[in-house]
């Protein structure tokens, strides 16, 4: 490289937040549950893969040793999914230059046959080491560990992922067969360490950082002997290493009292998360870089280029208004909450008569809907999932256990003639009340919901023993959109909680 060109490469380098190559380390750049984000965000403007790839880029040019990891969840969250589901992620992960990946639960979305498909595409190792894949159309796709090596330093990578039973639609994983994660993940650490002789090993997860169960980042961690760094995903944690907070839940004591270092950097690919290894210390560090908008006059034209050929078809569907908000929708918040069970309610009624309440999953809401004028396209981000309208028949006591489940999420959506009393510690329901009325455990009730929770998704087994008496034929965002536009009011839903989380 001729020096004029060097100097300017390591000027860009160190405009985003990197100094020139130092001797004997490895630098893991790693992403995780960016779900189809292929523009930054409306919200905050922060994201984007073209920005990523300059950053991506100014440390390949800078570093000699560059491992670029995507710990899952790649698809499943914006249009450039719903209408060519995982091509053009694929084609993106492949431009950036991936070296290893592994899978989330929504790689599973529209079915393993679907996802091997363009999978197939991949230039990155993929690994998974709890899941025997050998019976689906994945399996020949996948390994159980890597193992790179640098400056005579040899490096084991492992992938793990969680019990997809509960946690994907039904069908959907076929053929997918899950081992226990922290046995797997603690036999394959010992297999690399003391087998292949690796000098340090790395588990990318897509368990979850900290969850209400007993298989998560941390449990993971403080089991563990052989295992180095954790690079996580599924629980959309961001553990920002330049806050205290974020270095205290970024180190874990292990089985032996040595240190966990645990990565992950939120949704989205907002920051690219960075895991430095010291090659002769073997001693993690962690730090995020913010993928924003000063990196927009360097980013790739051809790779913008390659983004536009499928953006016809976005921007289509972003063009045609549906309906307005009197106020933001905010994901999270009580207001879309309670007005997208409100619709299931009513739409449960105009399938099948005598509904006497609905719920809906918190997590199947996946963005944010404006004040004012609302669009096709941001509806079917919001409710990005081929999902349906169910109508079942289910025992109160039954139902009564469905609420219990709903208390280690800190409840769920329920219709506006219900008030429920949660405690997330001991997961169970308090109260129930439906139309002033505590649930009688005798009697029958008529449950409006969505097909993934009636089939047991979101842990929710208890409703598999309704009785299913109707279904919508349409994908539940096309309901929505008929259900907005018949409305002809501005939408302005109830801010209050109908469901009292206490301890």
């Amino acid at each position: 490289m001729k020096l004029t060109a060097k100097l300017l490469v390591m000027g860009a380098f160190a405009a985003v937040g990197f100094a020139p190559a130092a001797a004997e380390k490895l630098i893991m750049l790693h992403t995780n549950d960016t779900h189809s984000q292929i523009d930054p965000f409306e919200e905050d403007g922060l994201g984007g893969v073209a920005r990523r790839k300059v950053l991506i880029d100014s440390v390949r040019a800078n570093e000699p040793n560059v491992l670029l990891i995507d710990a899952g969840d790649a698809v499943q969250g914006s249009l450039f999914f719903t209408l060519f589901g995982g091509e053009v992620e694929e084609r993106m992960l492949n431009a950036l230059g991936y070296d290893i990946r592994i899978l989330g639960n929504h790689e599973f979305d529209n079915g393993g046959d679907s996802i091997a498909h363009w999978m197939k595409m991949s230039n990155a190792e993929l690994l998974s080491t709890n899941y025997d894949l050998s019976g689906s159309a994945l399996g020949p796709l996948f390994k159980p560990f890597t193992i790179k090596e640098y400056d005579g330093r040899r490096i084991g990578f492992i992938g793990i992922n969680r019990d997809l039973e509960g946690l994907a639609r039904v069908g959907t994983y076929n053929g997918v067969k899950y081992t226990d994660a922290i046995e797997a993940a603690n036999a394959a650490a010992w297999w690399l360490k003391n087998v292949e002789h690796c000098d340090a090993v790395v588990a990318v997860t897509h368990i979850g950082y900290k969850t209400s169960d007993d298989i998560d980042d941390v449990t993971l961690a403080k089991n563990s002997r052989d295992i180095d760094v954790i690079i996580g995903g599924h629980s959309h944690t961001a553990i920002d290493p330049s806050t205290e907070k974020g270095r205290e839940m970024g180190h874990v004591v292990n089985a032996d009292g040595d240190t966990v270092l645990i990565a992950q950097t939120g949704k989205g690919a907002r920051n690219l998360g960075v895991v430095e290894i010291d090659l002769e210390t073997l001693k993690p560090s962690s730090r995020y870089l913010s993928v924003d908008s000063r990196l927009d006059s360097r980013v790739n034209a051809d790779l913008l280029a390659a983004i536009g050929r499928y953006r016809a078809g976005v921007d289509s569907l972003n063009a045609v208004r549906v309906a307005a908000s009197a106020v933001p929708l905010e994901q999270g918040s009580p207001e879309l909450l309670n007005y997208v069970t409100d619709f299931v309610l009513d739409r449960g009624g105009e399938l099948a008569p005598g509904v006497d309440l609905a719920i809906m999953n918190r997590g199947g809401l996946r963005r944010s809907l404006p004040k004012g004028d609302i669009s096709e396209g941001q509806i079917i981000m919001m409710m990005p999932f081929y999902n349906y309208i169910d109508v079942i028949d289910i025992k109160g006591s039954d139902l009564l256990d469905a609420f219990d489940v709903t208390a280690a999420f800190g409840g769920q959506g329920v219709s506006r003639n219900v008030q429920a009393v949660v405690n997330p510690a001991s997961k169970k329901a308090v109260e129930v009340l439906v139309d002033g009325k505590p649930i009688d455990p005798d009697r029958t009730y008529r449950l409006a919901t969505i097909d993934y929770l009636s089939a047991g998704g979101d842990y929710m087994k208890p409703l598999t023993k309704g009785t299913k008496v109707a279904q919508s034929p349409n994908v539940i965002y096309n309901d929505l959109m008929d259900y907005m536009r018949a409305s002809k009011k501005k939408i302005n839903p109830s801010a209050q909680p109908r469901v009292k989380v206490v301890k």
